[in-house]
């Protein structure tokens, strides 16, 4: 019997460190929210996979090389390993807003390349996210549930979960809150 990983799918910017109109192009710049290294060892604890799926479009803009982008996603992956977390695998889309990709979110490719690679049961996963392309992202996959974090830069998420009439399973302030309720209630 081939058994199926659950996942939780979270998004980088906004949910796991501080966000910022200007990107993060350094790992000086990368800060953790309040919390976060808390919330991935509850989800891993929980049995669930960790993935993290995020649009970095800086690389195509010339914000930052790859290698940096290794370094940030390091010092990520590290300081979740620190308070006794794992994050599996990071997946990210380079490309611009208007490049016509099939990786950038809202569309589902990220998502669809994981659960082919880590073997991940759509139907008992959740994407966390701090914006309706997240939520807009998960819906597109078949994954089953969707948080919102209101721990972004957006000025209203909720909002725009509306206007692109996609609904997210639950609203949280931030990635520990929903945590607890993927624990809770998934």
């Amino acid at each position: 019997m081939d058994l199926k990983q659950k996942t939780v799918f979270i998004d980088r910017d906004g949910v796991i460190n501080v966000d910022s109109h200007d990107y993060i192009k350094s790992p000086e710049e990368f800060e953790f929210l309040p919390g976060v290294i808390d919330a991935v060892k509850m989800i891993h604890d929980a049995g669930y996979m960790v993935i993290v799926i995020t649009n970095q479009s800086g690389l195509s803009r010339g914000f930052y090389t790859p290698e940096t982008l290794t370094a940030i996603h390091k010092k990520m992956t590290d300081g979740v390993v620190f308070g006794k977390g794992k994050i599996t695998d990071i997946f990210y889309c380079p490309h611009l807003p208007d490049d016509g990709c099939d990786c950038r979110k809202p569309k589902p490719l990220m998502i669809l390349q994981a659960a082919e690679k880590y073997n991940i049961d759509l139907d008992a996963s959740v994407m966390v996210g701090d914006n309706a392309k997240d939520i807009e992202c998960a819906r597109n996959a078949g994954v089953k549930y969707a948080v919102l974090v209101k721990s972004g830069i957006g000025e209203n998420p909720e909002g725009d979960c509306k206007k692109r009439n996609v609904n997210p399973d639950s609203v949280e302030d931030n990635l520990l809150k929903a945590a607890q309720w993927i624990v809770r209630s998934v």
